[in-house]
């Protein structure tokens, strides 16, 4: 195998037919990798934990993170205990390693900061020792909560305050303690705002004793099969899949045009659905993928640009989307093979159009990809490691064929990971490595859960209020009941929302309180949800707060403002998406015969690719600004399912491509007789 398959060990230099690979330093490579975890730092709050190198201690941690990792897996094959039980259990073992491993600021390594943090540890177990020893009275008193009652839900929802402050930043947080102060002030709240408030004892009782509060939907799913998928996730990495996909993403796409920011795309997506979080994968294949694209010739901006966006569309790629799909499908009641067959044709097309910008980018300023000389071939990889790929097939099928839950189909799918990975030397995992992948596991569904916690306090007012409803009343009233202004209102509305907020979190506020303005208008449940979550998503990459790009541009050394520009306008497709599936649903291929579905896959295709040329002004030779509006308008009228402005669109494509044809044939010859 070439030195290229190690990311961040490989140098590249110019020549006429591509780049060519040559090995770093040990020291560069450690430099390299010093550097993601600055950047990693500095823009992910999980990425913040402190080391323990008192060997009892590190023993003791390791232990918990494996036990609940073992936990989840028990539980997924012999079923759980009552429901409040098993999400109290979830959240108290996830708070109780939050404050052994996140420090409660920055260099707060001291004994004095470890006593705290290690008695904050033990009070997290109290909630679920409380509510295991009274269960019954705290289930059965319908609202009447003693005063014990009301102590212990106070400290819950204090521990998870601090410990989403700890684990995700200041937004979350202060996001949910406006809603408690909404919760409890609300009669005094002018106009729209206002309702009947709520004592403390009924907003605790709803937080604690119900699943409409912090053991809501969103903490259900994330004690089953988000964690199990996350520690599905852990496996694969310990096996060597990231090296797998960007190993392959090589193979593929290198030697071509801009070939880097092409392998940067798919091993990001691919990447990105499996690990749940958008700046984790900037900055893990960030490290490898951004030097590779700024030494093809990209710009230290456009090269952020393409990885932050790149990992962002991971969360909306099938079939796991970042664990999003699972929250979706438990809180429209609907089956998860539904959400993730309706997503797969908007995440493919997203995907293609980065992957047309980067290609006409490259071919506007004359980019060569990877020599391949220094490039694996398909097939060696393949052998070496393609054995890997068989799990996700496994998975594939048992998620959609094989009438299984999703929970045993994950359970199975984690032991097929191990079973399979033994089959050759170098993916091979020791019994030490399989605990190591236990613990991995348990520590990346750290900031899931505490995010899903802390947003349960967000629905719990929610629920309580009507607040959702009172919103969705006044997009609609605003937008004058017009469609098409509630989704611009919606839009504007998720992107604020999401700002600063992981996609999970992100997707269960927007749903909670922006999607009912759309079902308000007779938009479909499922489709509503599915645009509320692009738009929360996407905040990652909308400045003035793209926390995804900002990380990018932390690696390429770019600006982390004109990155995020950068990335807004590569993620343009994206953005007109989720208006064409609202108004077409058969994008979504719901209830379509198969001729049709390819009808509307096929001009959709068409269409993004044209919007993609639309955006970097070129086709065949740059474009003038009037052609781009041309080509742009034809883009739009080919999203569009109605057979009239289909064939309009067709028109004026065609009209465009002739033109731009006759231009390039002109500039030939004019080059021609310059020669």
């Amino acid at each position: 195998m070439s030195t290229t398959n190690d990311p961040g060990t490989t140098r590249s230099g110019r020549t006429d037919e591509g780049i060519t690979l040559t090995a770093e330093s040990e020291e560069d490579r450690r430099r390299q990798e010093q550097e993601a975890a600055e950047v990693a730092a500095q823009f992910d709050a999980e990425s913040r934990v402190r080391t323990t190198e008192w060997k009892p201690l590190a023993w003791l941690l390791s232990g918990v993170a494996i036990f609940t990792a073992l936990y989840h897996m028990y539980t997924a094959y012999f079923g759980t205990p009552p429901t409040l039980i098993h999400r109290s259990i979830h959240v108290s073992l996830i708070l109780f390693l939050v404050f052994m491993l996140y420090p409660p600021v920055r260099r707060a390594h001291g004994l004095a900061f470890r006593i705290i943090d290690g008695v904050l540890a033990l009070l997290a177990l109290v909630p679920t020792w409380y509510l295991m020893t009274n269960y019954e009275q705290v289930v059965l008193q319908a609202g009447r909560f003693t005063e014990p009652d009301v102590l212990v839900s106070t400290l819950l929802v204090v521990l998870v305050l601090e410990a989403a402050r700890r684990v995700t930043g200041w937004a979350l947080p202060i996001l949910a303690l406006l809603f408690v102060l909404f919760g409890l002030y609300g009669r005094d709240l002018p106009g729209l705002l206002r309702h009947r408030g709520y004592d403390w004892d009924t907003m605790s009782y709803s937080f604690y004793a119900t699943t409409e509060g912090i053991f809501g939907t969103a903490v259900g799913v994330s004690a089953t099969y988000i964690f199990l998928f996350i520690l599905f996730g852990a496996f694969l990495a310990k096996s060597g899949m990231s090296a797998l996909f960007n190993d392959l993403a090589m193979a593929i796409a290198g030697q071509t045009r801009g070939g880097p920011a092409k392998v940067a795309t798919i091993a990001s997506g691919f990447m990105g659905s499996i690990n749940g979080s958008a700046i984790a994968n900037v900055v893990s294949t960030g490290a490898f993928t951004i030097p590779l694209m700024k030494k093809v010739g990209y710009t230290r901006n456009f090269s952020g640009a393409v990885e932050s966006t790149a990992s962002v569309g991971g969360q909306i790629l099938p079939p796991i989307m970042g664990a999003a799909a699972f929250i979706m499908a438990e809180t429209l009641g609907i089956p998860y093979t539904q959400v993730a067959l309706a997503a797969i044709v908007p995440a493919l097309l997203y995907y293609l159009s980065l992957i047309a910008q980067i290609h006409l980018r490259a071919t506007r300023e004359g980019l060569k990809g990877v020599s391949r000389d220094n490039l694996p071939a398909v097939l060696d990889v393949l052998k070496e490691r393609g054995h890997l790929l068989i799990p996700l097939v496994f998975l594939i099928y048992m998620l959609f064929f094989s009438g299984r839950t999703i929970l045993y189909s994950a359970f199975l799918t984690i032991l097929v990971t191990v079973a399979i990975a033994m089959v050759r030397r170098t993916t091979r995992m020791s019994f030490r490595e399989i605990l190591q992948a236990l613990e991995d596991g348990t520590r990346s569904a750290i900031g899931v859960a505490v995010a899903c916690a802390s947003v349960g306090i967000i629905v719990g007012v929610v629920s309580l209020s009507g607040f959702g409803l009172t919103l969705s009343s006044a997009i609609v009233s605003l937008s004058g009941g017009v469609l098409f202004w509630t989704l611009v209102m919606t839009m504007f509305a998720c992107l604020v929302l999401g700002m600063g907020l992981p996609s999970i979190p992100a997707y269960i506020i927007t749903a909670t309180t922006a999607a009912p303005a759309l079902t308000a208008l007779g938009v479909e449940p499922l489709v509503a949800h599915l645009f509320v979550f692009y738009f929360g998503l996407f905040a990652n990459i909308t400045p003035p707060v793209a926390l995804a790009a900002f990380a990018a541009a932390g690696i390429s050394g770019g600006s982390p403002m004109r990155t995020g520009f950068a990335a807004l306008k590569l993620a343009a497709a994206g953005f007109v998406i989720p208006y064409i599936f609202v108004y077409n649903p058969e994008l979504l291929l719901r209830d379509v015969d198969f001729m049709t579905g390819l009808a509307v896959v096929a001009t959709a295709v068409i269409g993004i690719l044209l919007l993609s040329a639309a955006l970097e002004r070129h086709i065949m030779v740059n474009m003038p600004w009037y052609l781009c509006l041309a080509i742009a308008g034809a883009a739009l009228l080919l999203l569009n399912t109605a057979a009239l402005y289909v064939m309009i669109g067709a028109g004026l494509a065609a009209v465009v491509l002739l033109v731009q044809m006759l231009r390039a044939k002109s500039q030939d010859r004019l080059s021609i007789r310059s020669i």
